[in-house]
Order: structure tokens, then sequence, then C-alpha cells
């Protein structure tokens, strides 16, 4: 009796040792599955272009920087706001500007609040591995403004180390501000780091090299400052979410407007021509 209960035993720990090594496999299974189909997921395409057209209108994150986005009359105008203008119109449908928090770009796209980040966004990392990218479009620099009286004080990076800076939170110049050290102050966008050097408020701003040729200097709006030292070189591109539709649109669109030199008519009209990649 004591053989049989014994027998009987063994072979219901066989059972059990097969019965979890069956549900492992099948752990395993369903795991390497789940990873297979995220992957696919994230490498599906965003169906961006049909969801704007069902919407009719191409929803554009900006800030306000002249001379790429800005308003005159109560209308957005500059080289960025035409050329997304034209580019919505390409879709067949009209244009949309929704003014941002710069810090807040990313989660402003990925929570479908725009469509696309279209303000001089520089190609940083944070950007390209957050978004999809269009092709580069302008070269641009982070450079320092400074008040004109003093500006021969401040040349280069190394001559600026004791400034306080302006910056806009977020930005390209923030980044190169704490790259090199430097002691600032976040602002709301690089419209207002230009009015703190004005204000006297912070010594220096580090702005876009087109947004102060545009905006400093004889002829502007802030006549007393300059800008000297440039402390990078950079490249601007239109940004779209993950996967999106839309990026490859864009670029047939870009390659479409330097072919027909409508691209270059555009940057004569806001004097950034020197700044377009051929």
């Amino acid at each position: 009796m004591k053989k049989i209960i014994a027998l009987m035993l063994a072979l219901l720990m066989v059972g059990a040792v097969l019965a979890a090594c069956g549900n492992a496999d099948t752990t395993e299974t369903t795991a390497a599955n789940n990873d297979n189909t995220a992957t696919a997921d994230s490498a599906a395409t965003v169906a961006d272009v049909d969801a704007v057209k069902a919407a009719g209108k191409l929803v554009v994150g900006i800030t306000d920087f002249a001379p790429m986005d800005y308003k005159e009359d109560g209308k957005w105008i500059g080289f960025d706001a035409d050329m997304a203008t034209a580019f919505a119109k390409s879709l067949g449908v009209e244009v949309e500007f929704v003014e941002i928090d710069w810090d807040n770009k990313i989660m402003e796209l990925d929570g479908g609040n725009i469509d696309c980040v279209w303000n001089g966004m520089t190609l940083t990392e944070e950007v390209t591995s957050a978004m999809s990218c269009s092709d580069a479009y302008l070269n641009n620099a982070q450079v320092v403004v400074v008040n004109k009286d003093v500006a021969d004080q401040y040349a280069d990076a190394d001559a600026c180390k004791e400034l306080s800076f302006a910056v806009e939170s977020g930005s390209a110049g923030q980044e190169q501000a704490e790259a090199y050290g430097f002691k600032f102050t976040e602002v709301k966008d690089q419209a207002t780091a230009l009015m703190e050097v004005a204000s006297g408020t912070c010594d220096a701003a580090i702005i876009d090299s087109l947004m102060a040729a545009a905006m400093v200097g004889e002829g502007t709006g802030y006549e007393q400052l300059t800008y000297t030292a440039s402390l990078n070189a950079e490249e601007y591109g239109v940004g779209f979410r993950k996967g999106s539709d839309l990026t490859a649109k864009c670029n047939d669109f870009f390659a479409a407007a330097k072919a027909d030199g409508s691209m270059e008519e555009t940057a004569k009209t806001y004097k950034v021509e020197a700044a377009l990649i051929k």
C-alpha cells in the first residue's frame, strides 16, 4: 500500500513540474509577443495627414519670435509663419497658429494640442529624440546681446563669464548658458530676454542670431543693444509627432519650395536668405 501511495505522489509531482514549465513557456511567449507588438506599434506611421485634412486645419505651435513668427496688424507673419501657411495650403487646409510656452513644446505636441512646432526650432538632441523632425532649412547660432557701450568688453565667451544672462526657458540659448556655466534667469521667450537687457535687469541675453539681426541695432526697437560673441553653430527644423507622416510631406514641400524659388523669395522678404540651407 505504501508503495502505491509513493508512486501516486511521484506522478503528481511530475505533473506539477510539467505544468509549471508549460506556464513558464506560455509566459515567456506572451512577453515576447508583447515586446514585438510594442516594437511594431512604435514603428507604425502616425496618420496625421488624414487627421489634419479631416480637421480642415494645420495647428502650428509658435512663440513671438521675429523674423520667424510675429504679429503685424493682428496677423501672424514671418519666414516660418509664411512657410507654414504655404505648407497648410499644399495640404488643402487652413493654418492656425497657437502661441505656446516654449518649455512645454514637446508636451503640447504629444498631447495633440498642436500638429507641429514651427518656430525657428534648433535641432538639439532633446528635440530630435522627442520629435520627428524635418530636414534642416536654415543655419543659425546663439549669440550674446549686450548694450552697445560695453560691447567691446565682451567679444568672446570667456569675457562673458561674469555677466548675468536672460534666456528663453527650454531654448537652445539656455542650453548654451548651461554649457558655458553662465549665470542666467529663465524668461518666457526671446523677446522678453531682450527686454530684460534693455531695462537693465540682466547684463546680457542669449538669443538666436537671426532674431538678433532683426531686432537689435540701428533702425530697430533696440538701437542701444548689439550682439557680440557667437556661442555655437546650429540648424532649424520643423518638429512633428514621432512617426508622423506629416514629416515626409513637409520635406517634399521644402524640396518643391526650393526648386520653384518660393522659399528663397520668402527668405528675402524677411532678410534671412543668407542663412538658407541650399
